[in-house]
C-alpha cells in the first residue's frame, strides 16, 4: 500500500483535523467523581470545562422470540478546551483523547498531548491501553491549491480513486465513489481508511466545493503497556504520512509546498 517517505511539512496542509484516542478498561472513578485533580494538571492549557452526559441508544438483548431493548447507562465525558476553542481534551470512563482542529505539525500536537496524558496515568493509573489511535482527516482542497479545473485522476493515485481512474468516466457524472479499506499495517497496527469526493460541513455551514477526503485512522490494538504509549503513537504518526504520501502525486505533492 505504501513505501517508507521521508517526511516533510507542508505550506498548504490539507489536514482539517487531527485525534487521538487512547482507550483503557474502564476506571469507574472517572465518572464517579469529578475529575478535579486531572483539571487543575492542565487548565493552564485548556481553561474551559464543560460535562456532559451522553445516552447511549438501546441494545438489544436476550435469545430470538425473547429478546428486549436494554438502555445503557449514561456516559458522563468530561471536555476541556483550549481558550480558542482549536485544543480539546475529552475524559471518559474508557478513553481519554485529544482533538485539534488547527493542525501545524507533530512535534507541537504531541507537546500538547504530554501534559493531560501524564496527568491521567499518575492520577488514574491505567493498566495498560487497549487501543491507542490516531486519525488524521484530510480534505484536499483544488481551490486552496490553485488546481481547479485538474481532475482527481491526476492529482490522487489510482488505488484511492475507484471508477474515477477510469479516464471515460466523468468526474462530475459520478454522485458516490469512495474507497473504504481496513486492513493491517507495519508495527502490529492496522489502518481503517475512507477516500473519495464529498463536502465539509462545519458548525452545520456546507462548503460547496467538491474536496477530495482522505481520512485516516490508524491504530494499535492489544493490551499496549502505559510506558510504551509515546512509542505507540510514533510509530502510527510516521505511517500516517507514508500513506498519505503514497496517495497523492507528484503534482499535488508540489502544490502542497513540501519543505522537503
Amino acid at each position: 500500500m505504501y513505501a517508507t517517505q521521508p517526511h516533510c511539512r507542508y505550506g498548504k496542509p490539507p489536514v482539517v483535523e487531527v485525534i487521538c484516542q487512547l482507550r483503557f478498561p474502564e476506571i469507574l472513578a472517572v465518572s464517579e467523581k469529578l475529575p478535579v485533580d486531572f483539571q487543575e494538571a492542565v487548565r493552564q492549557m485548556f481553561p474551559q470545562y464543560q460535562r456532559r452526559q451522553e445516552i447511549a441508544p438501546p441494545k438489544i438483548v436476550g435469545a430470538p422470540g425473547s429478546f428486549s431493548l436494554e438502555n445503557p447507562p449514561p456516559v458522563i465525558n468530561y471536555q476541556f478546551t483550549s481558550a480558542d476553542g482549536q485544543w480539546k481534551i475529552n475524559l471518559t470512563s474508557k478513553f481519554i483523547s485529544l482533538t485539534c482542529t488547527n493542525y501545524s505539525g507533530w512535534e507541537e500536537f504531541a507537546r500538547k498531548l504530554d501534559t493531560p496524558l501524564a496527568a491521567f496515568i499518575r492520577i488514574y493509573q491505567p493498566a495498560y491501553f487497549e487501543r491507542i489511535g490516531l486519525r488524521y482527516l484530510n480534505m484536499v482542497s483544488r481551490k486552496a491549491l490553485e488546481l481547479e479545473g485538474v481532475p482527481f485522476a491526476q492529482l490522487i493515485h489510482p488505488r484511492y480513486l475507484g471508477i474515477l481512474s477510469d479516464p471515460e468516466i466523468p468526474e462530475a457524472a459520478s454522485n458516490r465513489c469512495t474507497v473504504d479499506v481496513e486492513t493491517a499495517i507495519r508495527g502490529g497496527c492496522r489502518l481503517k481508511l475512507h477516500a473519495g469526493p464529498g463536502l465539509l460541513k462545519r458548525n452545520g455551514i456546507s462548503d460547496p466545493e467538491v474536496k477530495f477526503v482522505f481520512d485516516q485512522d490508524l491504530y494499535m490494538p492489544g493490551q499496549v503497556n502505559v510506558n510504551l504509549s509515546a512509542g505507540a503513537l510514533q510509530t502510527l504518526h510516521a505511517q500516517a504520512f507514508s500513506i498519505f504520501r503514497g496517495a497523492v502525486t507528484d503534482t499535488l505533492h508540489e502544490a502542497m509546498e513540501p519543505d522537503c
